[in-house]
């Protein structure tokens, strides 16, 4: 059954609407992704940033990056890789630069539809621009189910099981074992709310994206003579050219959009969820800012484990020898048994950060619902007993799982983004406007929307920003 549902959501369903809708935000938007490319990078300068009670817009990047950056970069890849071979990863970047202008616009409307607290904290999402965007109250309740069933169940056991088979592998810790440390570090974070969250994500975050780079730069730079014709494979392998690879095309796309959306989460909804809770003076600033995410996680980090795979001479066609003990087994083959560890521990430090922000998803997902206390608790205890059934369970059933929950969400997603985005595309025109007039921080001004159904609270209206004076300096 989960196959079936699979080939008919994967091959049938989102591969259309992931890369066509991906390509008509990008044309409609003249590529926003890359216009404003170098302007991603500005919101470094904002790290040692602390506004009183709020979360920074480098703080969500952080949060977000945090739940990008996990099984789906060293795990995923590899399966990627050996169901498809090595042409899905072409498909994967494809997916993200695409996935960027999704990303930009899923985000900059989670923004503007972002509901106050009233603690100083934010809540918003796919729900919420759903439920205030288009009024469906009953399609932002399938969207909040889908999401808490998605991340808060699916995508916990599916982190939990790689890390469990990623210890068993290296260390010969039994699978279960692993699963109780798990619980217990995770039972003991969950508790602290998104502002303890994101406190160890933008720490834990650059440190462990940053060591795991820098061990791929040194492999890619020990073997940079055979890296042209290793990025050359993964072209023609893309296009069913490479004779070892031939008939595999399909294979290739399917397998390359399926884990390129596993990993860099763009037009699935989730990232929208975290990005609406930071303190910014424009949505489309934040809708910027989280592009960015796409790009470190697929372009950056998804590319690194594909060449170390691919780099290693430890990968063949037809392999039984898949996810994350592929990479190990890679790594090790280049830097010697030290690399299996590293690869381990690596992965144990971005499961960590990735459980706690699906946690935080599913949080918000049944915040959309409820208030109640008891069952929050109810919903923990759920997420901790399937951080342990994910950690005992095989590759198939776990991937099989979250990969239907994961495709039916995107759709869901995908269909409100397509009906909300002239609104999308206002927001983006608001914000060149202020850039081309020379407006270094464009700031969002209510007024201009008031036919939006928004919080007032969350959007309080502000003074115009002022442009740079056109006056002649006195001589």
């Amino acid at each position: 059954m989960l196959d079936l549902l699979n080939d008919l959501i994967w091959s049938k369903v989102l591969i259309v609407m992931l890369v066509g809708l991906g390509l008509y935000f990008s044309i409609r938007s003249r590529f926003v992704q890359f216009r404003y490319f170098t302007s991603m990078f500005q919101i470094f300068s904002q790290a040692l940033v602390r506004k009183p009670g709020q979360l920074s817009s480098f703080q969500a990047l952080m949060l977000s990056v945090a739940g990008r950056v996990g099984a789906g970069n060293i795990a995923g890849v590899a399966v990627a890789i050996t169901l498809g071979g090595p042409g899905a990863v072409f498909w994967m970047w494809l997916v993200a630069l695409v996935g960027m202008a999704t990303s930009y616009f899923e985000c900059s409307l989670a923004q503007l539809y972002k509901q106050n607290e009233g603690d100083g904290t934010y809540r918003g999402g796919p729900a919420f621009y759903i439920l205030h965007g288009l009024g469906q109250r009953w399609m932002a309740i399938v969207f909040s189910i889908l999401l808490l069933v998605t991340f808060g169940f699916g995508f916990n056991a599916l982190q939990s099981f790689t890390v469990a088979s990623s210890m068993q592998d290296t260390f010969g810790i039994p699978e279960w074992i692993s699963g109780v440390v798990l619980v217990c570090i995770i039972g003991l974070i969950i508790f602290g709310g998104i502002k303890r969250i994101a406190k160890f994500a933008d720490i834990l975050v650059p440190v462990m994206a940053g060591s795991y780079i820098a061990l791929a730069l040194f492999v890619i730079g020990s073997n940079i003579s055979e890296v042209p014709d290793t990025l050359m494979l993964i072209v023609r392998s893309a296009f069913g050219l490479e004779p070892a690879f031939a008939g595999g095309i399909g294979a290739a796309i399917i397998m390359g959009v399926k884990r390129g959306l596993f990993s860099n989460e763009a037009g699935l909804g989730s990232a929208p969820n975290v990005a609406a809770v930071a303190e910014v003076p424009h949505p489309a600033a934040q809708g910027i800012v989280q592009s960015l995410s796409v790009f470190i996680d697929t372009m950056i980090i998804c590319t690194c484990t594909a060449l170390i795979i691919l780099l290693s001479g430890t990968y063949a066609p037809g392999s039984e020898v898949g996810g994350v003990i592929l990479t190990q087994s890679a790594l090790a083959a280049i830097v010697g048994e030290w690399g299996r560890v590293f690869i381990s521990v690596a992965l144990a430090l971005f499961v960590f950060t990735t459980l706690i922000y699906n946690y935080y998803l599913g949080e918000n997902a049944l915040g959309f619902f409820s208030k109640s206390r008891m069952l929050l608790q109810v919903y923990r205890v759920l997420v901790i007993v399937l951080v342990m059934w994910g950690s005992t369970q095989d590759l198939g059933t776990v991937f099989g799982f979250a990969d239907v929950t994961m495709g039916l969400l995107a759709i869901v997603n995908l269909i409100a983004m397509a009906l909300l985005f002239k609104t999308g595309l206002r927001l983006m025109h608001d914000y060149d406007e202020q850039i081309k007039a020379g407006v270094k921080i464009p700031v969002f001004d209510p007024a201009k929307f008031a036919d939006l159904k928004l919080d007032k609270t969350s959007w309080p209206a502000l003074p115009a920003p002022q442009a740079p004076s056109q006056e002649q300096p006195p001589r």
